[in-house]
């Protein structure tokens, strides 16, 4: 069997990355989603892929989340949680949504490259991801991947919802019985 040689290189990048993720700032992200009446996650592009899949992990997990854009998406209102992923931080229709969450009351939490950019500088809480990004001139903490730009903020994103997810399955007592009986069953 011949390794996959660019596979084994994207593990050993995100690893290393996922090294200089902070997990306090995951645990400030983790205990406002607890305190949450309902919880709102945003992304555009592939960083919304993430964000998606984040949501679905939350409503299995009960909770009471909303991917932004969905037609059957409540109003965010006080006492409500948004989470955007935005590598770059700038994105105009989530600076947007940022602003109006701020303005109704919710709290903002935000994953990001650039926790001084505009999402990042609203928000009451941030997880600071090591990458790159096409959209903004600067280069973030690491500037060397083999990959496109922002494919590595997406992957990692992804893997700290999910770490995320492993925490409060276990500080809920959930069980993988208890996600399943809320998964999808008009498939």
């Amino acid at each position: 069997m011949k390794p996959c040689s660019n596979l084994l290189a994207i593990l050993e990048e995100l690893s290393e990355n996922a090294k200089r993720v902070n997990g306090e700032e995951v645990d400030t992200v983790k205990k406002l989603i607890s305190e949450a009446k309902r919880v709102f996650v945003a992304g555009a592009g592939r960083s919304g892929f993430a964000a998606r899949g984040f949501a679905n992990r939350l409503m299995h997990l009960g909770y009471s989340s909303y991917f932004v854009g969905e037609p059957t998406t409540p109003s965010i209102q006080q006492g409500d949680l948004l989470i955007i992923g935005s590598g770059s931080g700038e994105t105009a229709s989530l600076k947007a949504m940022a602003q109006k969450a701020v303005e109704q009351g919710a709290k903002l939490a935000t994953l990001t490259i650039f926790p001084s950019n505009t999402i990042g500088s609203m928000a009451a809480a941030c997880i600071k991801i090591p990458g790159i990004t096409s959209k903004v001139e600067e280069e973030g903490d690491n500037a060397k991947s083999i990959q496109t730009k922002g494919s590595s903020f997406e992957q990692l994103s992804w893997l700290i919802y999910d770490s995320i997810i492993i925490d409060l399955k276990r500080e809920t007592g959930q069980t993988d019985a208890d996600m399943f009986a809320r998964h999808a069953n008009l498939e």
